[in-house]
């Protein structure tokens, strides 16, 4: 797959490269596939290294006057190996495929074989004279446009800052809806499980014949409702627990039991196994000026012997 973007600069100085690298972090922040020198490794793959250059969406030169010396003059350096490349793809493209950043270069110059060409470039000089002397969000957006292909004009345009936080809503709501905080592995351990999140209201542990499901749902203030319709049967362990073999004595034909916090449960699987499950907290629904969901907070052991 092609990247959106590859990014090409000279190491003039640790500075320098810091600020590039910083750069192309937050346009990776954004949601794009950026590529750097560090990336790749033309040393050893040149063919490999061109094809990704000319298959990127598009090519940012970081244009400082040590960018335009090295392109110009000094064809054996990485700049000089990069500039005879990308030049070479360069008609290939569409109009618009590479772009320009200017930074420590005042006079916003270009390596002597763009000088025929129309090259779009985004000012990122640090000017000490002007209002605005350090560039900032204007210049980021500029060149977040550019990268996505969207019109220069910013008059029907939707903020970044307003496009970021629509990206973390849905991040995070796929975060949220994410299986894998619904299940886990191990065959003991200890969750605090905000059920009414999860689909079913059930959470899974184990796999295969040591798979469990443990549904619930809320009851009091200190007990929840332990549901058998992802297992076989459920029991409530009253008074002093008996031995791990006799377990399967507790189990009842109801759909379901009602444990309170300290108490436990045990459940049996389709294949036949045994698990036990301490109920150690539980928080009842609060819908009040702060909302709490509920949860209750469990430990879990699949019986080794069953």
């Amino acid at each position: 797959m092609s990247a959106d973007l590859f990014i090409s600069y000279a190491w003039t100085t640790d500075k320098h490269s810091e600020w590039v690298h910083l750069l192309a972090a937050k346009l990776k922040l954004l949601g794009f596939d950026v590529l750097l020198d560090a990336d790749l490794d033309y040393g050893n793959d040149l063919n490999g290294f061109m094809r990704r250059v000319a298959d990127a969406r598009h090519v940012l030169l970081v244009v400082d006057e040590n960018y335009i010396e090295r392109a110009d003059n000094m064809p054996s350096s990485g700049v000089g190996k990069e500039t005879a490349w990308i030049s070479e793809s360069f008609d290939d493209h569409v109009p618009g495929w590479l772009s320009a950043v200017y930074v420590d270069n005042p006079g916003c110059k270009l390596p002597a074989w763009l000088d025929d060409n129309m090259v779009k470039g985004f000012d990122f000089n640090y000017r000490p004279q002007s209002e605005q002397r350090f560039p900032g969000a204007g210049q980021i957006e500029d060149l977040w446009r550019w990268i996505a292909d969207l019109p220069a004009n910013r008059d029907r345009a939707t903020l970044l800052a307003t496009l970021r936080e629509r990206a973390t809503r849905l991040e995070q709501h796929a975060l949220r809806s994410e299986p894998s905080q619904w299940r886990s592995p191990d065959l003991s351990g200890e969750v605090r499980f905000s059920y009414e999140h999860a689909p079913g209201r059930t959470y899974t542990w184990g796999a295969g014949d040591s798979e469990f499901g443990f549904c619930v749902s809320g009851h009091s203030i200190n007990s929840v409702y332990v549901l058998k319709d992802p297992v076989e049967a459920v029991g409530l362990i009253e008074g002093q627990a008996p031995p791990d073999a006799d377990l399967d004595q507790v189990l009842t034909p109801g759909r379901a039991v009602t444990p309170s916090v300290g108490q436990a449960v045990v459940l049996m699987n389709a294949d036949g196994r045994l698990a036990v499950v301490e109920i150690l907290d539980v928080q009842r629904e609060v819908n009040d000026e702060t909302y709490i969901a509920p949860y209750v907070t469990f430990r879990w052991r699949v019986v080794e012997t069953s």
